[in-house]
């Protein structure tokens, strides 16, 4: 079984950075596919990036191409979302999810692990 747990969520101004983390255990991490998910209240869970077991190839939502970096360690067992140029409405839950061996997806139901989610507020 597979545990993921992330962290770095937290309030931050339009414009602004935050890393989030998502530690990974219970599994050869090098062997997981990770992706990335959000949801705001009142509105679906949407995609965010993935990462290919391998390293390669990175996915990303179009609403945040080009501002969010999605990276793994695998030394640390641990994926990361770099986000920048943050907006108001990147504010959400987020959460970390892995499948083993798995391509990216921008498909939720395709994703066999599930962290609990951290916040992310970005004020305007």
């Amino acid at each position: 079984q597979v545990q993921l747990v992330e962290s770095g969520g937290g309030l931050v101004q339009t414009g602004g950075s935050l890393r989030l983390s998502c530690a990974a255990s219970g599994r050869t991490f090098s062997t997981l596919t990770m992706g990335w998910f959000r949801q705001a209240p009142g509105k679906e869970r949407e995609f965010v990036a993935a990462i290919d077991y391998s390293g390669s190839p990175t996915y990303y939502a179009n609403s945040v191409k080009g501002r969010f970096l999605i990276s793994r360690d695998n030394a640390k067992n641990t994926a990361y979302l770099q986000m920048n140029s943050l907006k108001p409405e990147d504010s959400a839950v987020y959460y970390c999810t892995a499948r083993p061996y798995g391509t990216v997806s921008n498909s939720y139901a395709r994703y066999d692990y599930r962290g609990q989610g951290t916040q992310v507020t970005v004020s305007s």
